[in-house]
């Protein structure tokens, strides 16, 4: 028996090796080989509608798992679709590797079938992008993919796959395998003692230091760590993952909050529009920055930008940074003061007493914070719920008033429509936690057919679609920028999408009075099924929090 191997073999091996067995992906002319290669690798395929669809699914597993998701096209016209979900997963800090199948060798500069420069197309959304040269290192450069996806700030990496390269047969002393250790553990720059100890002299000098922390830290493990350095260090730390910056509603007040900061500590948080450069008037005139960044040339930025206000700028791995910080604390003999920590935390745990009478005006309709309030007991149950808040207004409400241990949103890009193959990905990771994803009638229209794939891979979850049949953010801009009179080209139908996923096999609920919500919901839970409840909902604007509000 002949031990030599296809090209496709590698692959799929190479990703079995590495312990990625779950693909998520779309089939095609270019990659066929490779889902052959999957039944004796023994991969799992999440077959998708879109790819991507795909992408976005393997940006929630990189996200919740720390771990790169996979995801496989097909070259042309499906490397094109997918490349635009990539921009989603680098603002989210999310590692992902997406393998696109590729026009022959043979065929470049001759007008191959579906031929097209998808290294350079995706460049710009992606940490690295490049074709594979030869199917003797296939393995060892899908490794390299992985260990990039996982390296200083995560994120998504591109290879494509020659068609001709996965055909041909390679001897098996001539493969060129993945060094698994490496993938598994890739470098890390450390934050050195000294570098440590005058990040937490400075923020020991400062009155009311504030911590900015970059998208990577969104995860449970990253947040535990923030907590930690809260109360090591007395300032109060956030996640920046939304491109509403310090006005994201799941942050309460925090926008009084780094306006009364009088030191700014960027920790894998890259100075940036979602922080206002920490300029006026958002930030105090004379605020003082520290940038710690696996990226330098994040760090010169920062200098650029701050000139005399940066106080310190260093190069460090962001999850390594926060323990030497945490370590070099608990080293120090330097008495801590939470004054400050409990007046921030204040601020941005609460929210305004009014809104617990908020409700619907409008016969038929519900205000978006009584839908949210009857949903807290059913989210709250149990601590493994998977929460997914998706798109404009509606989410952003969700994201104030529902607070849970794991969630994903639609991440600093602003880009909306992930939610339901996000749902899919979490449902794959874990097969009992209940996983809500909430959404609006807009976002819903970009991946509806995904409930299709949810109902044939079995993969369960509840999505609550705020339907008030408008492109809501947009015509709230178009209302507060130009004038009520001047609102048009936003309008939606009232579409019943709860029939909609009916009609795809799985379970429909429609929602037009706040005492049927949970009763709803609750059927969706027990159904079983990938399941959407359609809830008529009036056009209000996200919430924005103020201390006196």
């Amino acid at each position: 028996m002949s031990s030599a191997l296809r090209g496709a073999d590698i692959v799929a091996r190479s990703l079995e090796r590495l312990g990625h067995r779950t693909v998520f992906t779309l089939s095609g002319n270019h990659i066929m080989s490779i889902f052959d290669a999957a039944i004796e690798a023994k991969l799992e395929l999440i077959h998708t509608r879109h790819e991507a669809a795909a992408v976005h699914m393997a940006d929630a597993y990189g996200r919740l798992t720390g771990e790169p998701g996979i995801a496989m096209v097909t070259g042309g016209p499906g490397h094109a679709n997918a490349v635009g979900a990539l921009f989603t997963a680098l603002a989210a800090e999310s590692p992902m590797v997406l393998l696109s199948g590729h026009a022959a060798t043979w065929e470049l500069g001759r007008g191959g079938f579906q031929e097209i420069r998808q290294a350079e197309m995706a460049a710009p959304v992606a940490k690295a992008s490049w074709t594979a040269k030869s199917a003797a290192t296939l393995g060892e450069e899908l490794g390299e993919a992985l260990r990039i996806a996982k390296s200083g700030r995560p994120g998504p990496v591109h290879l494509s796959l020659p068609s001709d390269l996965l055909d041909e047969t390679v001897e098996a002393n001539a493969i060129r395998w993945p060094d698994a250790g490496k993938v598994a553990k890739p470098q890390q720059i450390a934050l050195t003692d000294g570098a440590a100890d005058a990040v937490l002299a400075a923020m020991a000098g400062a009155k009311r230091p504030v911590i900015l922390a970059g998208p990577h830290l969104s995860s449970r493990k990253g947040r535990d760590l923030l907590k930690r350095l809260e109360q090591a260090t007395g300032a109060p730390a956030a996640v920046i993952e939304s491109p509403r910056g310090a006005n994201d509603a799941t942050l309460g007040a925090f926008s009084d909050v780094v306006k009364a900061s009088d030191l700014i500590v960027l920790l894998g948080k890259a100075l940036d529009f979602t922080i206002k450069w920490a300029t006026g008037p958002a930030f105090a005139d004379d605020v003082k920055v520290i940038s710690i960044d696996p990226d330098a040339e994040l760090v010169a930025r920062a200098a650029r930008e701050k000139g005399a206000n940066l106080a310190f700028g260093c190069v460090a791995d962001t999850i390594p940074a926060g323990e030497a910080l945490l370590a070099r604390a608990a080293a120090s003999s330097r008495r801590i003061d939470l004054a400050w920590l409990r007046e921030a935390r204040t601020m941005m745990d609460g929210r305004p007493e009014a809104w617990a009478q908020l409700k619907g005006k409008t016969a038929g309709r519900l205000h978006a914070a009584e839908v949210f309030r009857a949903l807290r007991p059913i989210v709250e149950r149990d601590p493994e719920t998977l929460l997914i808040c998706d798109g404009g207004e509606f989410a952003q409400w969700g994201q104030s008033l529902l607070p849970v241990n794991k969630r994903l949103i639609n991440s600093v890009a602003g880009s909306i429509g992930a939610s339901l193959p996000f749902a899919i990905a979490g449902r794959v990771l874990d097969k009992k936690a209940p996983v809500i994803a909430v959404l609006g009638d807009g976002t819903f229209g970009f991946h509806m057919s995904e409930f299709e794939s949810a109902v044939r891979h079995r993969t369960p979850f509840v999505a609550i679609v705020g339907n008030d049949a408008c492109w809501n953010a947009e015509s709230q801009i178009q209302k507060r920028d130009y004038g009520a009179d001047r609102m048009h080209g936003c309008e939606l139908l009232p579409a019943r999408y709860d029939q909609v996923v009916a009609a795809l096999g799985g379970h429909g609920e429609l929602v037009e009075r706040i005492e049927d919500l949970v009763p709803a919901v609750e059927r969706a839970l027990a159904s079983g099924k990938p399941a959407c409840v359609n809830v008529q909902i009036e056009s209000i604007a996200a919430p924005i929090i103020r201390k006196a509000s």
